[in-house]
């Protein structure tokens, strides 16, 4: 069984050796080196408890500017990816209905992810495949100011899929399965 431990070091893991090291997401570093992410594991199985976790996430984001950034980790519940996809739906739905659009948005990840019109084998896939059922609560402000700051954030998906289907899915396949060491 993982511990909430674990399962932020895995996470910390999958953030540093994939997400940093190979530049899947340019503006991750600076968060990384400034320690402002938080890292909140969330082991609720109901629908209903993991909205209201991640509206107390949202309310403390708020509170909390020296956070940046929130991985709001779901490692039961949400292992099927359809399950997971019917989830973001309501989150966003929720954070429109909070009030909270503009204010914060969501990007999701998950172990099985799949973008839609793809092939669950594309090696692209692994751009968005990460240790546990996760969501990335991003504060609006800062991304904008992120993007106006990139010389051009329509290149980094395209960047990122070469980079996958050049690796292939057992280099991917390998590297997620590190994470999950506790190193």
């Amino acid at each position: 069984m993982n511990t909430t431990t674990n399962i932020i070091k895995h996470t910390q893991n999958w953030v540093s050796n994939v997400i940093v090291k190979y530049n899947i997401c340019p503006f991750a570093r600076r968060e990384v080196e400034r320690g402002s992410i938080r890292y909140a594991v969330i082991e609720e199985m109901n629908k209903e408890s993991l909205l209201q976790a991640l509206l107390d996430e949202c309310h403390y984001l708020d509170t909390h500017s020296e956070t940046e950034t929130t991985l709001f980790i779901m490692p039961v519940g949400l292992e099927g990816f359809y399950d997971f996809l019917d989830f973001v739906e309501l989150a966003n739905e929720l954070l429109e209905l909070e009030e909270y659009e503009g204010v914060y948005q969501l990007a999701n990840f998950h172990p099985d992810y799949c973008f839609a019109g793809e092939k669950q084998s594309e090696p692209s896939n692994y751009t968005n495949r990460s240790p546990y059922p996760t969501l990335h609560i991003i504060r609006e402000a800062s991304m904008e100011e992120a993007i106006n700051n990139h010389p051009d954030v329509d290149a980094i998906p395209e960047r990122n899929i070469s980079f996958a289907n050049k690796k292939g899915n057992a280099f991917f396949a390998n590297l997620l399965a590190t994470c999950l060491l506790n190193k």
